[in-house]
């Protein structure tokens, strides 16, 4: 059983609420296909299944993604729950299949162009990602997981940026990049 397994196993990283960033854009978009990356027990994909969205979604933990299935069959949704490892490359995004990619406290920069081919023209991708932070106070992370200032903004460069953000909220709380970005026609 890998680490996440292992966590989610446990009860860890149980977050039922999909972020507000997701809530909010998602409720402005007409419904279409929809990629869930490392969507852990699925917070996003079910709220996009929900709002009519047909949901792919995609994380290397078995037991979240059989979390996410049982969750999305007690709310008779449907969705396309695959357990795959981003890193090994067991999943890879088509392009032009997606109408929203949602990327969610995830980095994997070699996935950036990946994402932004698998959009279609049009489409839109959410993305919330830790900053590198130097708050004593915020658990240390490996900086390959960690996004520089402006780095998701730049990853983005030449698509309608609706939404972009750096922030903290609270001494303590990891900084944040926000983007909510279109592709164009």
């Amino acid at each position: 059983m890998n680490r996440w397994d292992e966590r989610y196993a446990k009860g860890d990283n149980l977050r039922n609420d999909p972020h507000p960033l997701v809530v909010e854009f998602a409720a402005k978009l007409k419904p279409g296909c929809a990629l869930d990356l490392a969507c852990g027990a699925g917070r996003h994909a079910l709220h996009l299944a929900e709002l009519g969205w047909q949901v792919t979604a995609v994380d290397s933990s078995k037991v979240a993604i059989e979390l996410l299935l049982e969750h999305a069959k007690k709310l008779s949704l449907q969705i396309d729950a695959r357990a795959a490892d981003l890193e090994t490359g067991e999943f890879s995004i088509q392009p032009e299949s997606y109408d929203l990619i949602v990327n969610c406290c995830y980095l994997q920069r070699s996935l950036f162009p990946q994402i932004k081919s698998g959009v279609k023209p049009g489409g839109v991708v959410f993305a919330v990602i830790a900053l590198a932070d130097d708050d004593p106070a915020v658990k240390p992370m490996s900086p390959e997981f960690l996004l520089q200032p402006g780095e998701l903004r730049q990853q983005f460069d030449g698509w309608e940026l609706l939404h972009c953000s750096e922030s903290k909220l609270a001494t303590g709380k990891r900084a944040m990049a926000e983007l909510v970005a279109r592709k164009n026609f």
